[in-house]
């Protein structure tokens, strides 16, 4: 039953998701003629040539934007499948369809809902931020620069996914600035900024957490190392009031473990006390995961 509910919570965090990212990108930046970064951008510069240059004829109600960004991605399939495995590709790629979907059939609205351009793109953004980062959240992408960002992750614990979204957006819009005026390009960055900065907040897996644990119980290092697979260091520590033994279990999770760790504890030791440090950062060797 626990395994069918959260599969069933990862598709819908994955539809949700798919759904707030094509909608922050065509409610919101599409109406005012902005562009979003990463691969998104890269469609939508596609679809300007093709529509804009070469008049190949629209069709109405779809949108050639979910078309192009569909195929563009499958050239990273093979990279999604080398480093973060068959189950991280396939959700890859089922959701890489979604957002493909969606970006091509949300419709456009022809009169902007928000003029304000500032507005727009910080709305936007964080409605594509959040959505993207529920969607990897949910243990998928939605391919682009997150299988980029992803992978990397994977590879180098310290890096952030959003921070490769903003590195291929500011080369979309060093090129836009010889097809567009400044103000188009700064307002689209501002979309992209918020946009990655809404996937570090929503892609908890990125946050890293310490956490002490004192305990009299033995067993609870081994239900942390097998349940959790995670490394324990073990203190031999006093109660300063009591006097008696006490062990003091330290271990570096991710914020999305920590549920699964207060699980373990109070199966365990419901007297158990834990202090949790948030942010920190570990250099050496730390398993970035990003399914369960």
């Amino acid at each position: 039953m626990e395994f069918n509910k959260k599969k069933v919570e990862r598709i819908l965090m994955t539809v949700a998701g798919n759904v707030l990212y094509a909608a922050g990108v065509n409610l919101m930046i599409n109406p005012i003629h902005l562009y979003s970064g990463g691969f998104t951008g890269i469609a939508q510069l596609i679809r300007l040539f093709l529509i804009g240059f070469l008049h190949i004829p629209e069709i109405p109600g779809l949108d050639y934007m979910g078309i192009i960004y569909f195929a563009i991605n499958i050239p990273l399939f093979f990279m999604a499948y080398k480093v973060m495995g068959r189950k991280f590709c396939i959700t890859t790629l089922i959701s890489i369809a979604m957002a493909s979907a969606f970006l091509a059939v949300i419709p456009v609205p022809a009169v902007p809902i928000v003029d304000d351009r500032i507005l727009a793109s910080v709305v936007g953004g964080l409605g594509s931020g959040v959505g993207a980062g529920l969607v990897l959240r949910a243990g998928s992408s939605q391919g682009g620069q997150d299988v980029i960002g992803v992978c990397l992750a994977k590879t180098h614990p310290n890096f952030k996914v959003g921070t490769i979204g903003i590195i291929i957006s500011v080369c979309i819009y060093t090129i836009c600035l010889f097809i567009y005026d400044i103000p188009t390009v700064l307002y689209s960055v501002i979309f992209a900024v918020v946009t990655g900065l809404g996937i570090d907040r929503v892609h908890v897996q990125n946050i890293k957490q310490e956490c002490m644990i004192f305990t009299k119980k033995p067993g609870l290092r081994d239900a942390i190392l097998h349940d959790l697979n995670r490394g324990v260091t073990i203190w031999e520590g006093e109660g300063g009031y009591t006097g008696e033994n006490t062990q003091v279990l330290v271990t570096v999770i991710s914020k999305y473990e920590e549920p699964h760790l207060r699980e373990i504890i109070a199966r365990h030791d419901e007297n158990a006390f834990m202090i949790i440090s948030d942010n920190i950062r570990v250099v050496g060797l730390f398993q970035k995961r990003f399914t369960e």
